[in-house]
């Protein structure tokens, strides 16, 4: 197989003709130098400097020996995968610009359509969908939580990230969504440990997402879910003015499900956990089942915590906790 092809498809992934060409040397020279690299090449050593630097950013080159002075070239299925991840993500902006494009055009010739303002998503497209959108959120994410979860009740470790870069989260579960054990400890415990702001209601009317009051996502929720296998993405307008509305309602009336600034130090993280969980609504067994306790057990703190509160009922010691600060 001659050079030229052997570096065609290096070139199809964006590769220049001087990085295809040093990176197939490295792979036939193995580790070496940019010294060595720029006499196989025939080139200046500024040059082979250059195009190394940029085969290391792209992944395919790595530093080598115990100075660091070599340069090796990595494993092409880990190199060339990145590239190609890179291209296909290029083509879906791609096809999201032109998709864009369209839509300017369709405001343009007819004036009065609106369907550039709601968008039907369906199938396999759902989950890439809700990733790309949450993923460019910059802001704030509004979320209503319920069943059943397009992306199987799995973590989410793209809301991690944003909590990290200062994106605020603010969600509303509902009870069904809390009593779900397993997505409780994979997904909202530790969401709400990277600074999620949750409350709890007993049952939400819609899924919904509104991120930074641009672009909501609404589906179904648990009972007509499997009626319709649809999301609606919701542009600027008076609809998406009207949905956040009505997530703000529901913040304001929904639970707080983490605590505030004045906990006392003196709670047992049991203690603290049933407190976390005490407006869910959830029936003590899944109390219980959450916590990873025996229902004697979850009696037996719920007793110490009215004693302490001088409540003798669930909605006292709620009361009281919200009173002093606690949650």
């Amino acid at each position: 197989m001659s050079d030229d092809d052997r570096s065609a498809p290096l070139l199809r992934l964006g590769l220049s003709e001087a990085e295809a060409a040093a990176y197939l040397a490295m792979l036939e020279a193995g580790p070496t130098t940019a010294k060595a690299l720029a006499r196989r090449l025939g080139q200046a050593l500024a040059v082979t400097e250059r195009t190394l630097t940029r085969l290391v950013h792209l992944g395919l080159a790595s530093s080598h020996g115990p100075d660091g002075s070599g340069v090796a070239p990595i494993e092409p299925s880990l190199g060339l995968g990145h590239l190609a991840n890179a291209r296909a993500a290029e083509l879906q902006q791609a096809h999201l610009a032109a998709m864009d494009a369209y839509r300017t055009y369709r405001r343009q010739v007819h004036p009065q359509a609106t369907d550039h303002l709601v968008e039907v998503v369906t199938g396999q497209q759902i989950v890439e969908r809700i990733m790309q959108v949450e993923d460019a959120a910059s802001t704030e994410v509004l979320r209503f939580d319920t069943p059943p979860w397009h992306t199987g009740g799995t973590p989410n470790p793209i809301e991690i990230r944003n909590l990290e870069r200062g994106v605020a989260y603010r969600v509303v579960y509902s009870k069904s969504a809390v009593e779900n054990g397993d997505y409780y400890a994979c997904n909202i415990r530790p969401c709400i440990a990277a600074g999620e702001q949750a409350r709890v209601l007993q049952s939400l009317p819609v899924k919904l997402a509104v991120f930074d009051q641009r672009l909501a996502i609404v589906s179904l929720a648990f009972g007509d879910a499997e009626v319709n296998d649809s999301m609606l993405l919701v542009r600027p307008s008076s609809l998406l003015r009207a949905l956040t509305g009505l997530f703000e309602t529901s913040w304001r009336s929904a639970y707080p499900l983490h605590f505030g600034e004045r906990v006392p130090t003196a709670l047992r993280p049991v203690q603290r956990r049933i407190l976390e969980l005490l407006g869910s609504g959830i029936t003590d067994e899944s109390l219980a089942e959450l916590l990873g306790i025996s229902r004697r057990t979850l009696s037996r703190q719920l007793e110490q915590l009215n004693r302490a509160a001088g409540a003798t009922t669930r909605f006292q010691l709620a009361l009281y906790a919200a009173r002093k600060g606690w949650i």
